[in-house]
């Protein structure tokens, strides 16, 4: 839903409707505002960096290179944890989709060995890093009450995935992640494989797909601190490319700033970046398990739910662009 009066469209209108939303009560339609209409190719951007910030602590990182699916199956991975994020987004923690897809998360995550530390920082990655994204590139800044929101949202999401002793605002997630990466950032060679793999994957992705692979990389590898790129033993750039690649950022988003305010949903599964499920998808045949999951599979192991279709365009092999 988009509330927006159209009288009200400005720039700023957003941010200014936003800021009458109480943050400790309204948290998830503030940040479903923000994730599907004022920065949806920012945050998306951000999150996916995130990953990279994961892979560096080696327990995790081995843990998801042990299990193939970022390496040998790394677009349904990626598609997956997408759209089951995107389908609480959408429709909240207490709708149906909404709480199917906690269930499917939380089904995956007790298939494998994963500490609630490491449930904690990834946690804190989706808190964090859209924050100092936005710092760095976004047309704005996050305001306050827009970053407390964002952080009782992926409270409320720890609560529903079980993990204990989540922290209770974005400061204390932004010490949490910065320490544990302090005490965790480590080279692995499973952690290399893991984001190589994914690194390869987002070269695919429109435009990037149009660019030489060297030059995506390098880009990708500008936008990585120097701590991450020692973790996962990625050579810095010439310092020329990582000023020139973070400067294009920074531009891009002054444009931004005088566009027409955003009027409809950016949804993830409008990406063409997103291949997985040419013919739609279910909610309940998203993810993958370590012996497989035969709740939701017939006899032959097809999915037994109805499907959501993809958008039409994304069926003819069409383009969506995101602000």
């Amino acid at each position: 839903m988009n509330w927006l009066p159209r009288r009200a469209r400005t720039r700023f209108a957003r941010r200014d409707a936003l800021a009458e939303f109480d943050p400790e009560t309204d948290f998830h339609e503030i940040y479903r505002q923000l994730a599907l209409y004022e920065f949806p190719w920012d945050i998306n951007q951000a999150l996916s960096f995130a990953l990279f910030r994961t892979y560096a602590v080696p327990s995790i990182g081995r843990l998801l290179h042990r299990t193939g699916e970022f390496t040998r199956r790394v677009q349904k991975r990626y598609d997956d944890t997408g759209l089951l994020l995107e389908a609480v987004l959408e429709h909240g923690f207490d709708a149906d989709e909404g709480r199917a897809a906690i269930r499917r998360v939380n089904r995956m995550h007790r298939g494998y060995d994963i500490s609630d530390d490491d449930m904690r920082y990834v946690l804190s990655t989706f808190v964090v890093t859209p924050i100092r994204w936005l710092d760095a590139y976004g047309w704005r800044r996050l305001t306050e009450d827009e970053k407390t929101a964002s952080a009782n949202y992926y409270r409320e999401l720890g609560r529903h995935m079980g993990i204990p002793d989540v922290p209770a605002t974005w400061r204390e997630f932004t010490t949490l992640l910065d320490g544990y990466e302090a005490a965790h950032f480590r080279y692995d060679p499973g952690s290399r494989t893991v984001a190589d793999s994914t690194l390869a994957l987002l070269a695919t992705f429109p435009p990037n797909h149009l660019a030489p692979r060297p030059a995506v990389d390098a880009f990708a590898r500008s936008l990585m601190d120097e701590p991450l790129r020692r973790a996962l033993a990625y050579r810095s750039p010439p310092r020329a490319v990582e000023v020139l690649s973070r400067k294009a950022l920074r531009l891009r988003g002054r444009v931004v700033r005088f566009m027409p305010v955003r009027t409809e949903p950016s949804m993830f599964r409008d990406l063409p970046g997103v291949r997985s499920y040419p013919q739609g998808f279910t909610v309940e045949g998203l993810g993958t398990f370590p012996t497989g999951c035969p709740v939701t599979q017939g006899s032959d192991g097809s999915d037994t739910r109805p499907q959501h279709a993809l958008r039409s365009d994304q069926l003819g092999g069409g383009t969506t662009t995101r602000q």
